[in-house]
């Protein structure tokens, strides 16, 4: 049952992708920010960890997870090389989504 969920849950958020990539005007870019910044907020306000512990790797491979990790270092203010890089990381990631909403980023031309 376990894989169930995970196929599902992971499925879920690739599909959530592909559809904002198909049917809206975001970059890939913009999306995957989307992602991490839903990850960080959902864990935030502890949404995020009853979906870990329902799809186990199905929540914390996709790019919420990364989110999802981010914000846990943070709030549990744990020690070590990655978890006390993460309120920088967050901090980063949080002012990159403003600032992508703020300009309007093109691709280059080929």
């Amino acid at each position: 049952m376990e894989y169930l969920w995970a196929f599902l849950i992971g499925g879920a958020f690739c599909v959530i992708g592909q559809i904002l990539l198909d049917t809206t005007p975001l970059t890939a870019p913009r999306i995957l920010v989307i992602f991490v910044v839903l990850g960080v907020v959902l864990q935030a306000m502890h949404l995020y960890e009853p979906i870990v512990e329902l799809a186990g790797s199905g929540a914390t491979v996709p790019l919420p997870g990364f989110g999802y990790a981010l914000a846990k270092g943070v709030l549990e203010a744990i020690t070590g090389p990655i978890k006390a890089t993460a309120a920088g990381v967050a901090v980063a990631i949080t002012f990159g989504y403003m600032i992508a909403l703020l300009f309007n980023p093109k691709s280059p031309k080929r």
